[in-house]
């Protein structure tokens, strides 16, 4: 590496956390003149204190910046419009959080002429604070969407979680013992209201409501999950995950697409969520084709406004009840008791037509002797 002069400014994504800590101490002692730069995405952190511990280990200035609601419009919005969950399972909590995160990391680099942008990188060096106990040996990400939980003893997958580890859900068999129903109100996908029908709670801006999902879907233990992931570089990693507000708002939006969005459209949706989700878990939300995935997503969305009745109950979401001016569902064409557009005599030629594929098919595992 050449010879770096005294100039030579780098910007560190700072967390207060062991990565960002160990990765600070290790850029001053490369030479470099570091400044951090905090962003507030919700996570349950002392600002003050980590901007203070920032200064001490040597950073020569720290910005800390509120983008909760940036956070919440512009990457937790789209992944329930998406219905983004990477491999059936995870929410992508901190996947979301990055791009928010380092797209006001570059601009706060070129504010000050910085040469280098930076993160951090798991590892164990120098005399550094870090949040980490024999009672809590793991790394953990927490940020509005999640917190998550790798290494230490996760890392054997025939361990199990401890009670004490989770900080944000309460145990479900410790849950009340009464549910909470909440109904939601979407437009063009994005939740914009939710009302608590036990105790008439309404919120209508998106970092309140998002909060107050999740409060109460904390409060009923939803969201829990342990996973074993496949990573982009192509080894697998065990991750534990609390998402009680992004579980029940994406449970909630899913309903709605099954009312609202025509079946073969659905299709389609469904396999551009699935890239959508695959491209923010590999980091590819600046991309062209990212871009482009989204922006066909949120034109899939233009009809998708109702509302959802959920019960929050021991750790599960329950859909109650829902409705839309943009139904598809008809009840007449469907029901058993009253007469509609639908002639059960119109079925001959379709199953005839239908059938035409599958004798063939038939005819040649005869011919095969296979059954």
């Amino acid at each position: 590496m050449a010879e770096l002069e005294s100039r030579d400014t780098v910007v560190l994504a700072y967390s207060g956390g062991m990565d960002t800590s160990c990765i600070l101490v290790w850029l001053i002692d490369q030479g470099y003149n570091v400044l951090a730069y905090l962003a507030n995405i919700g996570q349950d952190e002392d600002f003050e204190a980590a901007r203070i511990k920032a200064l001490r280990l040597g950073a020569t200035k720290v910005i800390v910046e509120d983008l909760r609601e940036e956070f919440v419009q512009g990457f937790l919005w789209p992944a329930v419009q998406a219905n983004a969950i990477y491999e059936r399972r995870y929410y992508l909590g901190t996947s979301l959080a990055r791009p928010c995160i380092a797209r006001r990391q570059v601009e706060f680099a070129r504010s000050e002429n910085a040469q280098f942008l930076a993160h951090g990188a798991t590892g164990k060096v120098k005399n550094i604070p870090l949040p980490i106990s024999p009672k809590s040996p793991w790394s953990m990400d927490s940020n509005l969407m999640h917190i998550s939980y790798e290494g230490g003893p996760l890392e054997d997958p025939w361990v199990t979680p401890n009670k004490d580890m989770y900080l944000r859900t309460k145990d479900p068999t410790e849950s009340p013992n009464q549910p909470d129903e909440l109904e939601i109100e979407f437009e063009n996908g994005v939740p914009v209201c939710v009302t608590n029908h036990v105790d008439g709670t309404r919120k209508d801006s998106a970092v309140d409501l998002f909060l107050y999902v999740d409060f109460i879907g904390s409060k009923h233990g939803v969201g829990r999950d342990d996973i074993i992931e496949n990573r982009f570089t192509g080894m697998k990693s065990r991750g534990v995950y609390e998402t009680p507000g992004g579980t029940i708002l994406l449970a909630a939006h899913l309903d709605l697409e099954g009312m609202t969005m025509d079946r073969e459209m659905w299709r389609i949706k469904e396999s551009l969520g699935r890239q959508f989700s695959e491209q923010v878990y590999n980091g590819y939300w600046f991309s062209p084709e990212g871009s482009f995935v989204r922006n066909c997503l949120a034109i899939s969305q233009k009809d998708i406004s109702g509302t959802v009745c959920v019960s929050l109950f021991k750790g599960h979401v329950s859909i109650m009840r829902r409705k839309s001016l943009h139904a598809l569902y008809k009840e007449e064409l469907v029901s058993m008791d009253l007469p509609g557009d639908y002639d059960p005599i119109d079925a001959s030629g379709f199953i005839r037509i239908n059938a035409v594929r599958l004798k063939e098919y038939s005819r040649l595992c005869e011919r095969n002797g296979e059954e």
